[in-house]
């Protein structure tokens, strides 16, 4: 029974004084009382599963905390949070007054990046809070895709892959989102140019419970130009044909130029792999 109760403490077992107060150091493990920490106002995450919460707040009663969560100290009295709102929140709920936390000097912007980073490495996110963390840390944070390749640890095409997500309607991200489809489905949706077609394929991938592979046949159908549109392609004036071929000498790859009667048009730059758009974000980036 004695050995049981000392792992009920959980990490307090082994805080020496853990009852007593103390001086709050950084770099190592204090015991904070919960109602002197608030929670983290650049939290991007926005959904705590209830019943999930409930099993960690268990757990929490009969072993305590395990991993402590980190805080910044905002005044003698204040802590606020930068990673373990979980944890933080089970604790509450387990009826802890106090809780292990490592203790961190940061800004307002290194707050905001390290609970995005921290959230990005969760294996329980959807695919659409991860593309928001991804545009979150390149303008508020002003990382780049390569500088924020390294940090999260993550190939940049992977990054380019969540971030296109967000180019999608708001039906179909919700739909990511609340598990209607999976991030296969929205990065062949992505391929659509069209509003209205992609969100009727969307409904028509949920009725007919279409697999990805059969969502990517019929994504690859309808970005296939029919007989007559290829009739009617435009012919470019000499002067795009030469941009192109520049292009296609720069970047290594065969670009093409789309352009209708009107003008508009666009430029398409294929890849062949992941590796292969890595490559050519570089070049882009040493463009700008």
């Amino acid at each position: 029974m004695a050995q049981r109760n000392a792992l009920g403490r959980g990490l307090g077992a082994l805080i020496d004084d853990a009852g007593q107060e103390h001086t709050v150091n950084a770099d190592s493990v204090n015991e904070i009382e919960i109602n002197r920490i608030e929670v983290n106002p650049f939290q991007p995450r926005t959904k705590f599963d209830e019943d999930a919460l409930n099993d960690l707040a268990r757990s929490i009663r009969e072993l305590g905390i395990i991993q402590p969560i980190t805080v910044r100290k905002i005044d003698d009295k204040k802590f606020q949070l930068i990673t373990g709102e979980r944890r933080y929140r089970a604790a509450q709920i387990a009826g802890l007054n106090k809780i292990p936390a490592y203790v961190r000097f940061a800004n307002d912007q290194e707050m905001l990046e390290m609970a995005l980073v921290e959230n990005i490495q969760r294996e329980d996110l959807d695919a659409i809070e991860i593309a928001i963390s991804y545009q979150r840390l390149i303008e508020e944070c002003k990382l780049t895709q390569e500088s924020m390749s390294d940090r999260v640890g993550k190939k940049r095409s992977t990054i380019s892959n969540y971030l296109r997500l967000l180019k999608l309607p708001a039906e179909i991200q919700l739909g990511i989102r609340d598990k209607q489809i999976s991030m296969g489905h929205a990065r062949a949706l992505v391929n659509i140019e069209n509003t209205k077609t992609q969100l009727n394929t969307y409904y028509k991938i949920i009725d007919e419970d279409l697999s990805v592979r059969k969502t990517e046949d019929i994504i690859r159908d309808i970005n296939t130009p029919k007989p007559d549109e290829q009739k009617d392609k435009v012919r470019l004036p000499e002067e795009y044909e030469q941009l192109k071929k520049h292009l296609s000498d720069h970047f290594n790859s065969k670009i093409d130029f789309k352009r209708n009667n009107k003008g508009s048009g666009k430029i398409v730059i294929p890849f062949k792999s992941d590796e292969d758009l890595e490559r050519i974000m570089g070049i882009i980036d040493k463009m700008k």
